[in-house]
C-alpha cells in the first residue's frame, strides 16, 4: 500500500467521479484506475461500484476512508515536522560542556531560547572523556569544552576563543592586584582545585607535573559554582581558566606563570558528520556573546 494509492481513492472517494479525479490530481484516468484496482487487489476487497452511469463506495470503501484520510494527514504533518526541522521551527538540540566550560554558557543559552523557543536544548555537564564518549555514539549534537591535549579519533576541534589557566580569588584576597603569578607565591595560602577529570586540574596537573603535592589543598570539588562560591566567600584560591569567572561578581583571575599555559575554548564534532541548522546557529550565538567575542576566531564564516 502507497500514500500515493491512498491519495487516489480518497480523491475518488470524494467526487465519485473517475475523470474529475484523475483531472484534479493530475494524472490519467488509466493511471487512476490501475493505482485503485492494486489497491483493492492488495485489501482484496472491493471499494467502489461502478456501473456505466455512477459510482459509490462500496461498505468497505466507505469504512476505509476516514482511516486513508488520517493517514495522509499524518504524512502530511511528517513532512511539515521535518520542514520544521530545516527551517528551525522544532525539534531538539543536544549539546554537552565540561564543567569548566559552564559559566560562559549562561548569555547563549538564553539568547538562543528566546529566538527559537519550538528548539529544545538539552544539555549535559560531565567530563571531557564521558562527553567525547556520547558524540562518538551520536548522543550529542557537539560538545563545548576546553581542547585536549591529545585530540580524539573520529572529532573535530574547532577554536572558538583563547584562554589560559589562571589563580582564581575574591577581590578583597592579598594576591588580588598581581600581574601574574608564579607557582612559588601560591604555595603558601589554603586552595580549593578541582577534581582530577575536570580541564583545568588537568591541564595544571600537565602543565605543572608534580605541583599539585606541593599545594596546601584544602578542598577538591568536581562543581565549578560551588567552587567559585566557596573561593568568593572565602581567603581560598582555586586554579581555573579566566573564562570561567565570567559573570561571576567578586572574582579575580591573576595569570599563572608557567609555559605553554594556554586552554584554547572549543566546539567538538564529528568528523565528516551533518551538522544541524540548529547547532550552527547556537554555535554563531555563542560566538557572538560577550563571553567569547574578543576571542572569537572565524572557523564558521
Amino acid at each position: 500500500m502507497e500514500l500515493r494509492q491512498l491519495r487516489y481513492f480518497v480523491r475518488t472517494a470524494e467526487v465519485l467521479n473517475f475523470s474529475q479525479a484523475a483531472k484534479s490530481l493530475y494524472v490519467t484516468q488509466s493511471t487512476l484506475s490501475q493505482q485503485i484496482r492494486q489497491l483493492e487487489q492488495e485489501l482484496d476487497t472491493v471499494l467502489f461500484l461502478r456501473d456505466s452511469h455512477s459510482v459509490v463506495l462500496s461498505e468497505a470503501g466507505e469504512r476505509l476512508l476516514p482511516y486513508a484520510k488520517q493517514t495522509l494527514q499524518s504524512a502530511e504533518a511528517c513532512v511539515d515536522h521535518v520542514r520544521d526541522l530545516k527551517e528551525m521551527l522544532s525539534g531538539s538540540l543536544n549539546i554537552g560542556i565540561t564543567y569548566s566550560f559552564a559559566p560562559i554558557l549562561t548569555e547563549t543559552v538564553k539568547d538562543f531560547i528566546k529566538l527559537y523557543p519550538n528548539v529544545k536544548l538539552n544539555i549535559w555537564y560531565k567530563t571531557m572523556e564521558e562527553l567525547m564518549t556520547m558524540l562518538r555514539k551520536k548522543e550529542l549534537d557537539f560538545v563545548l569544552a576546553f581542547k585536549p591535549s591529545v585530540p580524539y579519533a573520529e572529532i573535530e576541534s574547532h577554536i572558538l576563543f583563547d584562554n589560559h589557566l589562571s589563580v582564581i580569588m575574591s577581590r578583597n584576597h592579598p594576591l588580588a592586584f598581581e600581574k601574574s603569578l608564579p607557582l612559588e607565591e601560591i604555595l603558601p595560602y589554603s586552595i580549593a582545585m578541582p577534581s582530577k577529570g575536570m580541564q583545568a586540574r588537568n591541564a595544571f596537573d600537565r602543565f605543572c607535573p608534580g605541583a599539585f603535592g606541593k599545594l596546601n589543598v584544602r578542598v577538591e570539588l568536581n562543581d565549578v559554582n560551588t567552587l567559585l562560591e566557596l573561593v568568593r566567600g572565602s581567603s581560598l584560591l582555586t586554579v581555573l581558566s579566566d573564562a570561567t569567572i565570567h559573570q561571576f561578581d567578586g572574582l579575580t583571575a591573576v595569570p599563572l606563570e608557567m609555559e605553554n599555559n594556554q586552554m584554547e575554548g572549543c566546539v567538538h564534532m564529528l568528523a565528516k558528520s551533518y551538522r544541524k541548522r540548529a547547532a550552527e546557529e547556537f554555535i554563531r550565538i555563542l560566538n557572538d556573546s560577550e563571553a567569547v567575542r574578543e576571542r572569537a576566531t572565524d572557523w564558521l564564516k
